[in-house]
């Protein structure tokens, strides 16, 4: 039976970040997951996690000047430095969090870029950050984005991050699997989880379209996708990382067959 955490950067808008731990805790999640941390100090995080009994599975390394169009650094030539130091806050976090996996964001490759260059470039972040994340007990994620809310991102299929995974060859690196960004990039999703499953580290969901709860209300069908989860074996916690339509708790009808039931508070 499928593991889910909350999003909380998606999910529950309605309330303020801080809030959404005890509302996601009141409705049944047992861990969650959020795009970036560093906003909060470590200890406010930390007092928030125990206070409701909720685990960190997951958080990004900070993207950048997301302001410039950022969306991660790891392909920019030059900013080798400022990837490094990324990591290096990014493990602090974690270790702080307990939180065993982060995503490594790719980055936009910039128009009139050398696309070899900025791969040659990935690979070497990842072969000198794979180490350093592996002792501090950390899997390093690598999420293909697709071209149609990340235009330009340089990772958009599953055959192309397992092509970066396998030329790092360590086992700190492995797959975030979205199935929403796969639905939109490639389809074939059951068959496309199952070929990639042996390097898969995290697995996130959404609907389609809309990016909106993954219920009967959108194109992908939950519950086979959940039963071919299942049968491959996957123990690990899926991530919903998805945009409610209306208020989030008016929207978890789908996941109460997975312990999820909308609390009165």
């Amino acid at each position: 039976m499928p593991k889910l955490a909350a999003n909380l950067s998606l999910m529950y808008p309605e309330i303020e970040f801080l809030d959404r731990f005890a509302a996601a805790a009141a409705d049944g999640f047992k861990a969650v997951e959020y795009l970036f941390p560093y906003p909060y100090p470590a200890d406010e995080l930390v007092q928030r996690l125990r206070r409701h009994g909720l685990r960190q599975v997951l958080f990004n390394m900070a993207q950048g000047n997301w302001e410039a169009g950022e969306r991660g650094i790891a392909v920019l030539p030059g900013r080798e430095a400022d990837f490094a130091a990324a990591l290096a806050t990014a493990l602090d976090y974690a270790k702080a969090l307990g939180c065993p996996r982060l995503h490594c964001m790719a980055g936009i490759v910039p128009a009139g870029a050398d696309r070899a260059a900025c791969e040659a470039t990935y690979l070497a972040n990842l072969r000198r950050a794979a180490p350093a994340a592996a002792a501090a007990g950390v899997v390093l994620l690598l999420e293909p984005l697709n071209q149609r809310d990340f235009p330009g991102y340089f990772l958009n299929r599953n055959s192309q991050a397992r092509a970066i995974i396998e030329a790092v060859d360590h086992p700190a690196v492995r797959l975030q699997f979205d199935v929403y960004h796969t639905q939109m990039s490639e389809g074939f999703l059951a068959e496309t989880l199952r070929e990639n499953f042996a390097i898969v580290g995290h697995i996130q969901i959404a609907g389609v379209p809309g990016r909106n709860e993954p219920d009967q209300r959108q194109e992908i069908n939950y519950p086979y996708l959940f039963q071919r989860i299942d049968e491959l074996g996957y123990d690990g916690w899926i991530g919903c990382e998805y945009r409610p339509r209306a208020a989030t708790r008016a929207g978890l009808a789908w996941a109460a067959p997975f312990g999820i039931k909308a609390s009165a508070a």
